[in-house]
């Protein structure tokens, strides 16, 4: 006598977990057979391309269907069937699979959520946009089902697929809604698969806007929109998740919407291409990995010399992270006037020992006399970005001026420096009277840096 000739025997036989398994497999499969030629005929009577919405929304009617033919199976069958509950609970996985961001959906469409770190499949922590940090359920079933959900994420990038193997243990991306995601394979303690995972929190930005969040002044406001007007050279610095990105947008915004601007980030991030009313005339490029017979590759550096071809008259580089520096200072001081960047560094004075590391360890092998006065013609203000003494707000804590170079070192002036809160004060006559006339002559008021007692509102 079998299970399906005794009722009693299959279900007694096979418990919930066995149940929601049959209903994953049969769902999977619906959508690996059903889906395709039903987004085909729908495409066709439409007669254009399905949005991902869309897609999803046939998708659930497969699934629909496929949950009613299962359960009919399983009755017929004898077995149980999973409750109400659960069925639609493994419904939204699957399409999360096919369409979104498998167990990591529910965590990004928490909007509450800045940071996500996968340490194992089952390890995830993560922390909240007021600084909380938390322990959350796993993200998957096993280590297999996360990486494999990992490569998916790679063949699905918006530029190219991109690798994730013992060969390429590393992949750094953008996801769908602009998040920043670095994963590693094979790596870590166990050899499981790891991800960090970084939500900006303002995918556009203004100085306003960032006047409003705290993270400036008024005082500060109207320096950097003079900064950015009359076509200074800014590095913008600070710790990870200091906020230079979204600082970066918002100097961005004060840039002439027709102005040509070229972009430059090992991956996709700052995105000023997604506002043609702010930004007409944008190029976008992003650093390439090399294929699988290792041939192929492109980095940042490279980029910055093509882009320079490109007849910008800005380029931005989203990280300076190692040879790109020697480029990069070229086009701020051969004509590309009012270019940025940014760079991880603890202080604003820290950041041209940074430069000049990596200076020294780029193909030129620049010394150190060499880089700084390199540096001292190419970058006209360093602008570093940390934490109020809230732990939470990020804020402007510093501007330096750069003035000159002398024995390998670059000599600047800290024109707003960190006062008891953290938060830039101005620093009376400590800017250049040559700077500030440049300033001045882009709308600055000098009277703004007399104002000793540091932030203050109109």
């Amino acid at each position: 006598m079998t299970e399906a000739d005794h009722p009693a025997m299959s279900a007694a036989a096979t418990g919930p977990r066995d149940a929601e398994q049959r209903l994953r497999a049969r769902l999977r499969q619906a959508l690996t057979t059903d889906l395709p030629g039903r987004v085909e005929t729908v495409s066709r009577t439409s007669g254009g391309a399905l949005s991902v919405a869309r897609r999803r929304e046939i998708g659930r009617e497969v699934l629909d269907t496929a949950v009613a033919a299962h359960s009919e199976t399983e009755l017929l069958a004898g077995r149980a069937l999973v409750d109400s509950a659960t069925e639609q609970r493994v419904v939204d996985q699957v399409l999360d699979e096919v369409f979104g961001l498998g167990g990591l959906q529910p965590l990004l469409a928490d909007r509450s959520v800045e940071t996500i770190a996968v340490n194992r499949f089952d390890r995830v922590f993560v922390q909240y946009n007021d600084g909380r940090r938390a322990q959350v359920a796993p993200v998957a079933a096993s280590d297999v089902e996360f990486t494999d959900l990992i490569r998916t994420l790679a063949a699905r990038a918006s530029s190219e697929e991109r690798r994730f193997d013992r060969g390429s243990p590393a992949l750094n991306l953008q996801l769908p809604g602009g998040e920043r995601l670095f994963a590693v394979l094979g790596l870590t303690a166990g050899g499981v698969t790891a991800c960090t995972i970084r939500r900006h929190g303002y995918l556009t930005a203004t100085l306003p806007q960032l006047r409003r969040r705290g993270t400036l002044d008024i005082g500060l406001e109207r320096f950097l929109r003079a900064m950015v007007r009359a076509r200074k050279n800014v590095l913008i610095t600070g710790g990870t998740g200091a906020g230079k990105t979204t600082l970066l947008r918002g100097l961005a915004a004060e840039m002439d919407p027709l102005e040509r601007i070229v972009t430059v980030e090992d991956a996709f991030e700052l995105g000023l291409d997604r506002d043609p009313e702010l930004h007409a005339d944008v190029t976008a490029l992003q650093a390439r990995e090399p294929n699988v017979e290792g041939e192929g590759a492109i980095d940042q550096a490279e980029l910055v010399r093509w882009g320079l071809r490109m007849s910008p008259d800005r380029v931005i580089v989203g990280e300076i992270r190692g040879s790109e520096v020697i480029p990069m200072c070229n086009a701020m001081s051969q004509g590309n006037d009012g270019s940025m960047a940014t760079l991880h560094a603890s202080s604003s004075k820290i950041a041209f020992t940074r430069l000049a590391s990596y200076a020294a360890q780029g193909p030129e092998r620049l010394p150190l006399e060499a880089t700084a006065l390199l540096v001292a013609s190419a970058v006209h203000f360093v602008v570093h970005l940390d934490r109020a003494t809230d732990r939470t707000t990020r804020v402007i804590a510093s501007i330096r001026e750069v003035i000159d170079a002398e024995d390998g070192a670059v000599i600047s002036n800290e024109v707003y420096r960190r006062g008891p809160d953290r938060r830039a004060v101005p620093v009376a006559g400590a800017l250049r009277a040559d700077t500030l006339d440049d300033l001045a002559a882009a709308g600055f008021d000098p009277d703004l840096l007399a104002r000793p007692e540091g932030w203050w509102t109109p």
